[in-house]
Parts: C-alpha cells; sequence; structure tokens
C-alpha cells in the first residue's frame, strides 16, 4: 500500500511527490486532497481511468521581457512567476504533450478536459490535444467585463480567454453535458459558447498582505459553469494546476469530489484555507434540470402491470376529440388502427408523429388525467434519493 492510499477524507494530509522518483500508481484516488509535486509526475501516479472531468489552467508561456506600467507610472502586477518562464517554445511543448497524455490516460473514457489559455499558449496547447486525439467538443470564449486595458495602446484590448473542452477521444461517447441545466441557467434560452464573465476582482480576490495570493486566479463564476455543465454530484473533478484552489472551491460546494495537484507550497496554504472554509450544498439545492434523455425509459405497457391503466380502458385527447382503447399488450386501437400510442396518436391527427404521452389521458372521477403523469410516478420510483 503506499501513502496515498493510506490518506483519509477526514485527513488534511497534503502529500507530497518528487521530480524524479520512482512513481508508484495507487489504487485508490486520494479524494478531495491537494497532492503536492511535479504535475506530471503526480499524475502518472494516478490510476488509469479514473476521474470524471479535468479542468488545468496550465502556464501560459507568457514571454514578458520588460516590466508594464499604467499612465501613473505605477507598475502593472503581471505574471512574472518562475513557473510560467520556459527557456523556449520546444521545451513548452513538450510538457504540455507530456502532461496532457497523462490526462488522457487517467480520464474515465466517458470523461471530458477543459483547458483555458490565452493567445500566448492557446494555439499549441489545442494542436498537442488533436496530435493526442483528444476530440474537442467546443472551444469557449471567456469574454471578461472587465479586462485589463492595453496600456502601451499598441494592440487591441486583450479582452478574453479560450477554454477548449474535448471528450478522451473521438469514439468515446457517453460524457455528461448537462444541456438543459445550461439552457435554464441562461433564461431558458441554449448557451452558446461565448460567455461574459468578470475576471476575478474586489472580495473575491486572494491577497496575502496587499499582494495577489495567485497572479492567474480564476473568477469562481467560470467554475461553477464548467462543473455544472459537465459533472454530476459525486464526480471527481482533478485540476493538475491548482493554484489557490478555485476548482475544488465550487467543487465542494456543488457536491462533487475534487483532487488538485500544486507544487508551490504557498499556493497551497491559500488553497487548504479556502476550501476548508467552504460550505457544501445539499438536499434539494444540489438537484438541477436534467435532460429528458437521462431519465428512465418507462414503457407504457409497465402502466398496465401496475395497474395503474386496465385493458379495455379509453384514451381520450385532452379535448376529447379522439378515442382509443387499451388492449391487453399496451397497444392501443383506434378508428380499427392498432399500434403504440405515439402511432395511434399520430394517426388519429393525420401527423407523422405523435408524442403519445403528452397526448393522451385517461379518465380518472370524472377528470382527464394525462397519462405521462403516471410515467413520472414510475420515475420516481426507479430514481435513487439523494
Amino acid at each position: 500500500m503506499t501513502q496515498y492510499a493510506r490518506l483519509s477524507e477526514e485527513s488534511d494530509m497534503t502529500t507530497t511527490i518528487k521530480k524524479g522518483t520512482k512513481t508508484e500508481v495507487i489504487k485508490t484516488l486520494p479524494m478531495n486532497k491537494i497532492l503536492q509535486g511535479d504535475c506530471i509526475e503526480v499524475l502518472k501516479s494516478l490510476p488509469s481511468k479514473s476521474v470524471d472531468v479535468i479542468f488545468a489552467d496550465p502556464p501560459y508561456n507568457m514571454q514578458l521581457k520588460d516590466s508594464l506600467h499604467r499612465p501613473d507610472q505605477s507598475e502593472v502586477a503581471g505574471v512574472h512567476d518562475a513557473w510560467d518562464q520556459f527557456s523556449s517554445f520546444a521545451v513548452y511543448d513538450a510538457f504540455t504533450h507530456a502532461w496532457l497524455e497523462q490526462a488522457q490516460r487517467v480520464l474515465k473514457d466517458n470523461g471530458t478536459i477543459w483547458v483555458i489559455g490565452s493567445y500566448h499558449n492557446i494555439f499549441r496547447v489545442g494542436n498537442t490535444m488533436q496530435n493526442l486525439d483528444y476530440w474537442i467538443l467546443n472551444d469557449i470564449i471567456w469574454r471578461k467585463t472587465n479586462p485589463m486595458p492595453n496600456f502601451k495602446g499598441t494592440r487591441f484590448t486583450n479582452a478574453h480567454e479560450t477554454l477548449i473542452w474535448a471528450a478522451k477521444s473521438a469514439d468515446k461517447a457517453g460524457y455528461t453535458f448537462n444541456y438543459n441545466a445550461m439552457k435554464v441557467l441562461n433564461d431558458d434560452v441554449q448557451m452558446r459558447s461565448d460567455w461574459t464573465l468578470p475576471i476575478c476582482s474586489g472580495k473575491e480576490r486572494i491577497k496575502v498582505g496587499d499582494k495577489k495570493a495567485h497572479s492567474t486566479q480564476k473568477p469562481e463564476s467560470l467554475l461553477f459553469r464548467v462543473i455544472l455543465a459537465s459533472t454530476k454530484p459525486g464526480d471527481v473533478v482533478l485540476d493538475p494546476f491548482f493554484g489557490s484552489g478555485t476548482t475544488g472551491a465550487v467543487a465542494k460546494r456543488l457536491g462533487r469530489n475534487y483532487i488538485g495537484i500544486e507544487r508551490e507550497s504557498d499556493y497551497i496554504k491559500v488553497a487548504k484555507k479556502r476550501i476548508a472554509e467552504v460550505e457544501v450544498l445539499k438536499g434539494d439545492a444540489l438537484d438541477y434540470t436534467k435532460s429528458k434523455r437521462s431519465e428512465p425509459r418507462i414503457p407504457f405497457g409497465n402502466l398496465l402491470e401496475r395497474g395503474l391503466i386496465q385493458p379495455g380502458d379509453v384514451l381520450y385527447d385532452s379535448r376529447r376529440r379522439h378515442a382509443a382503447k387499451v388492449r391487453i399488450d399496451g397497444s392501443v386501437v383506434a378508428e380499427n388502427v392498432a399500434g403504440s400510442i405515439h402511432k395511434i396518436g399520430a394517426h388519429v391527427q393525420n401527423a407523422t408523429a405523435c408524442n403519445g404521452w403528452t397526448f393522451w389521458h385517461v379518465e380518472k372521477k370524472g377528470k382527464l388525467l394525462s397519462i405521462d403523469v403516471m410515467r413520472q410516478e414510475l420515475r420516481q420510483e426507479l430514481t435513487p434519493s439523494s
């Protein structure tokens, strides 16, 4: 048993893997933990096909050479951290290939990955992802409502970042996409691939003294949308560049498990304190609008087997213009034509298709009751309680 396997969810241990040591693959995921070490080495230690979603905010390799000043000559706090500096594009590309290859290995076959970047690196990252046979589902444009101005006036204001959302490969179907939840979140309008959200600022921006705790802290609103869109409660979300812990904080709040990988001790200290203060949403608050396809399938015949409808009962449309008699095998007959509730619903209307569940009603105590209500009752019985 390795040191990871001994970790419990209650322990407050930060496990360290040193670069260059022999990497042993663990059998049990260290759930809701921050693993300290080089991201590639730590990823190598995790079991294959073990995590549901990866959110990665890798170094952007911004190639900043000179300090930047505002018009009043005050210095702009740019990204000058050592972790964002690479000696060449070739070195950066090799690093990108290495961590993406391991990320692909630890993803479940129906898992997905999100990678965020700027114009400095996102095209190189995308190229590597396609070379590794990731299947790109979307590129999302995060349009910042309050971007930093271009103080030199030499370029357009850089007002967006790009997220690549990808499946493990082209043949890996069954990934989670909570389409209906995204639509409801967007006032019942289909969510588009351009998201307008503010950058991290104000009270949300974590500081140590008068300095930013992390130079590229992402807003929780961005991770909220990512996690709600592509995970289910209880899923495991891995962040190989954990930083100040935004992914872990949002995952915990939304009832998901997280695994963070981070090299810098100062960031880990900030992230652990931040996540410890997060309250988990519980019960109905965690529920969300699900796709009809994700609901248990209920054949019309199940209503007969359960005695909710009897053979010989008559079905009506909501205005009693059409009627069909129920037969013992769950088929219905109208105008000497027999078939499913959908086929006969379409037939009596002279239509090409019909949703029989919403079209047909049965009379109960003198009132018409939609058979879809009965279907929902049976679905409730089949849906596990949270």
